[in-house]
């Protein structure tokens, strides 16, 4: 079963970390097999208090959604996400996208 990231950010306080992150996550990515998933047309964040983005990752499984997470060089790159805006990040199993 397919594996997710769930993360809800607020808005950008500093683009530049955001970059970085950007930088940093794509190999990332690539060695978990991991993409950006879209959310169901229509999908709309109703009740929000610093949420304004929400990011849909996808992994091939659950496993590989945790790992990553777990991944030293993904422990480096989260430090820049988390200066770059407020989120909360979950795992989830399923069949989401």
């Amino acid at each position: 079963m397919k594996g997710y990231w769930i993360v809800l950010g607020s808005d950008l306080a500093d683009q530049a970390s955001q970059q970085y992150y950007a930088k940093l996550w794509a190999p990332i990515a690539e060695k978990y097999g991991a993409k950006l998933a879209s959310l169901e047309p229509g999908a709309v964040l109703m009740e929000a208090e610093q949420t304004t983005r929400v990011v849909l990752v996808e992994f091939p499984s659950y496993r590989q959604a945790k790992a990553c997470y777990a991944d030293p060089a993904y422990e480096e790159a989260k430090q820049y996400a988390m200066k770059a805006s407020k989120r909360e990040l979950l795992i989830v199993e399923g069949d989401l996208a």
